[in-house]
């Protein structure tokens, strides 16, 4: 039973409930808000489905590096146009779809937007309808791009109501830094030693860190005589 034992350091309830509501409103109104546009007149979907992942990061995990507003937009934004360029580049759409997701995680990697919901809009592009087919790069931009700002811009507000800063800022360590021997050049060195990438800031990282060493003090030391 071991291997459904959440996985997600610091996961409560009431944040989770708090996520689905977010996503659930936010969701439904990206529908309402891009139904209004001209996309809808063109035959392609008023929403994508790599959207309902992009929902699940920005509202369960709104301080990862990959729900970020511009790994999101900017994510999904471009890996449609490699997955549209794979589509017309090559002609078997097996090696397309492999082509597309490969191509787009180099292009989120070098452009700093990495979103794992952009491999599903890059494979979007190959394998959706002939509409989706034959309005080429500009599906990238309607309704991918557009459901991706609308998605962001009311995740921002929700987040202003719920506790969670979005776009997140790091806490900045305060006084308790003095405590700690860690620095941010220690933690970048620990991160290169290691064969993993983990879905974390170094500022958030050397906050946590620092947090984690105060409690080990405070435990070492006892319990405070009053």
């Amino acid at each position: 039973m071991a291997v459904f034992k959440p996985m997600l350091a610091g996961a409560r309830l009431p944040d989770r409930i708090v996520a689905c509501v977010g996503a659930m409103i936010c969701i439904a109104l990206t529908i309402v808000v891009c139904s209004q546009l001209p996309i809808a007149l063109d035959k392609l979907p008023i929403i994508v489905a790599p959207l309902g992942a992009s929902a699940v990061l920005v509202f369960a995990v709104p301080a990862s590096p990959l729900a970020q507003p511009w790994s999101v937009v900017g994510g999904n934004t471009l890996s449609s146009l490699v997955g549209v360029f794979a589509f017309q580049v090559v002609p078997d759409h097996t090696m397309a779809a492999g082509v597309a997701v490969g191509l787009a995680i180099l292009a989120m990697t070098l452009c700093r937007c990495l979103h794992p919901p952009g491999g599903a809009a890059a494979l979007t592009a190959v394998i959706g309808t002939n509409d989706i087919h034959a309005a080429g790069y500009y599906f990238a931009f309607a309704p991918v791009a557009l459901n991706s700002i609308a998605l962001v811009s009311l995740a921002m507000f929700f987040h202003r109501f719920s506790g969670h800063s979005y776009p997140h800022v790091p806490l900045p360590p305060g006084d308790s830094l003095e405590a700690s021997g860690l620095h941010l050049e220690d933690i970048d060195k620990a991160l290169a030693d290691l064969p993993d990438h983990y879905d974390i800031s170094r500022e958030d990282l050397d906050v946590l860190l620092t947090h984690a060493e105060l409690h080990a003090i405070e435990r070492r030391q006892g319990p405070k005589k009053s």
